[in-house]
């Protein structure tokens, strides 16, 4: 799925990614550990079940990150949320945006069956 939400969500995350291992200090020095966070962030969206109409991660009813992913992409978005707005505020906007719209209905093959 290469849809321009889903690329722009991909870009987003990148910059957040790379904000939070250049200027946080308790960033991860393990080598190579953020570019295989973002390749992981990057095949869950590509797999989202939404599609272009996916929800902010937040609001969410689908965890699709591992929990262990989940509390460190939370950690880096925490940290650099903020910071963002000064560095890439286009990207900021559009996510703040994304984060108000509405959470689709889940598609039928995915809802459990009653």
């Amino acid at each position: 799925m290469s849809g321009k939400r889903i690329a722009c969500e991909k870009m987003t995350i990148r910059r957040m990614i790379s904000l939070y291992e250049s200027h946080c200090p308790q960033a991860s020095d393990e080598p190579g550990h953020y570019d295989a966070l973002f390749a992981y962030a990057q095949k869950r969206l590509d797999k989202c079940v939404f599609g272009e109409e996916k929800p902010a991660c937040k609001q969410c009813p689908v965890h699709c990150y591992q929990s262990t992913k989940r509390e460190e992409m939370k950690q880096i978005m925490r940290w650099a949320g903020p910071r963002m707005l000064w560095r890439h505020p286009i990207l900021t906007v559009r996510h703040l945006i994304d984060d108000k719209r509405p959470v689709p209905e889940l598609p039928e093959k995915y809802q459990r069956k009653k």
